[in-house]
């Protein structure tokens, strides 16, 4: 469920942002004449399969199957930047045994993939910043702040030179020092590449949201458009990915959630992406009539609710209401029952409030807005939900 809402979040901003939204294949010829080039080029880890004699692999990136959409497009230069966004259930890499860890490197992953076809590099280097905004507003609305991770540049000599001042602006953008790596010679297809690292408990880093700037994939895909004097001419494609894999922002937020515990806070995730945002306990089932009727209109405000209504003391089920990382604890007895406001237990704040019902939906309402929803992921009743060993 929390897998899903992010996916729906940085897709909803990238099409806001002007991506149009696509679905490409899997699975791809080896020896199309495209690809032959990209290998010879850059040996991949993929996975490679042998289908009665023809080769195939699976995509580690959203790149081919856009690419050979956009080499089909009759585009002009009015149409750029034009931008093909998927995300791609799955990207999949050849990760060697003992290299996966967690959900920080896997072999199957999540990948919201932006691409923009640019008419030349002026064009490309603004449309770059956009973006480069973007991914900063995605990280942070999914509750990784700038302070959470540290930016990496890489450029050729030769691009620094022609765009020194563009590069020193996105440094600026990050607002604190980047690693800067400047090549003499352009190994890859790209002139420039960021990319924001989170770094963990144990001083790894692993790249999040990423941008690049590609002078070579228009002419080996054979994409066109006709400029301005009707020529036809190969765009710039920027490679972008606002988030970065959706499993690596789920590693992220939970290693910020272990530093908490570790430093004595207690650990959350954001409430938009809280599986349970409130839970109601009543103190005798005489209240089981009241809390059904409280969680009912609670829910019906785009509110996740569940009931614990198990024959548990009061003291257990608000224990393991904590340990859920619930943030929000409705202890329902007779005072309550007859009050016209709701006691509010707020595991964030370690404070019981007393707040009308509104005011309570409007405090939900600021940390949820603009950000989707789904409904409970299992049964609403505790009671009725099996239990897991783990």
């Amino acid at each position: 469920m929390i897998k899903s809402l992010i996916e729906r979040y940085v897709t909803d901003r990238v099409k806001e942002y002007g991506g149009y939204e696509v679905e490409t294949p899997i699975m791809y010829d080896s020896e199309h004449p495209s690809m032959v080039s990209y290998f010879n080029r850059f040996p991949a880890r993929q996975y490679n399969i042998d289908s009665d004699g023809k080769k195939l692999f699976l995509r580690f990136a959203a790149c081919f199957g856009q690419f050979l959409m956009a080499n089909h497009f009759q585009m002009s230069f009015k149409n750029l930047p034009y931008k093909l966004y998927e995300l791609t259930r799955y990207s999949f890499r050849r990760e060697q045994s003992g290299e996966l860890v967690g959900l920080r490197r896997l072999r199957a992953f999540t990948m919201p993939d932006c691409h923009a076809f640019c008419a030349n590099m002026n064009q490309a280097i603004d449309e770059i910043k956009v973006r480069f905004d973007l991914s900063q507003s995605v990280l942070s609305n999914l509750g990784i702040e700038k302070s959470d991770y540290d930016m990496a540049i890489r450029f050729t000599e030769d691009f620094y030179n022609e765009n020194k001042s563009a590069i020193e602006e996105l440094v600026k953008k990050n607002g604190k020092p980047v690693l800067v790596e400047m090549w003499t010679e352009k190994f890859f297809y790209f002139v420039l590449k960021w990319e924001f690292n989170f770094v963990d408990n144990l001083g790894k880093a692993s790249a999040l949201s990423t941008d690049q700037i590609d002078v070579e994939n228009g002419d080996r895909y054979g994409i066109e458009f006709v400029d301005e004097n009707n020529e036809k001419k190969h765009p710039i494609i920027l490679h972008n990915s606002p988030s970065g894999a959706i499993e690596r922002i789920i590693y992220a937020l939970l290693e910020k959630a272990a530093t908490d515990s570790h430093e004595g806070r207690k650990p959350q995730f954001p409430l938009w992406l809280s599986p349970t945002q409130v839970r109601i306990i009543p103190l005798k089932e005489e209240f089981d009539d009241f809390c059904e009727k409280l969680a009912d209109k609670i829910s019906v405000n785009s509110v996740r609710v569940d009931i614990d209504d198990r024959n548990e003391s009061i003291g257990k089920r608000i224990r393991e209401a904590e340990k859920e990382w619930i943030q929000y604890i409705l202890v329902i007895g007779e005072k309550e029952a007859n009050s016209e406001n709701l006691s509010i237990r707020d595991r964030q704040t370690g404070t019981v409030r007393e707040l009308s019902f509104d005011d309570f939906l409007n405090e939900i309402k600021e940390q949820t807005k603009d950000k989707p929803f789904t409904g409970l992921n299992f049964p609403k009743h505790i009671s009725k939900r099996p239990n897991l060993m783990v």
